[in-house]
């Protein structure tokens, strides 16, 4: 993964983000926002990846299991 596209990869968590290679121009950019708000306040993480450019992306939630 080259350095734009990590950096990328942690940017679209940020509000209001729009990758400007998305072919998708109608979206307003905080859904990833409200996920890892989400994914946070249950004490998880939430992570992206991609192999390059028109490859897709794997997005990865880990969440702590609560023990009785």
């Amino acid at each position: 993964m080259t350095a734009s596209i990590l950096e990328e990869a942690e940017a679209i968590f940020g509000r209001f983000y729009r990758a400007t290679s998305a072919s998708d121009s109608t979206g307003s950019g905080i859904g990833l926002t409200i996920a890892r708000a989400l994914v946070r306040a249950h004490g998880g993480t939430i992570t992206a990846h991609s192999p390059g450019l028109g490859k897709g992306a794997t997005f990865t939630i880990t969440i702590p299991s609560v023990s009785e």
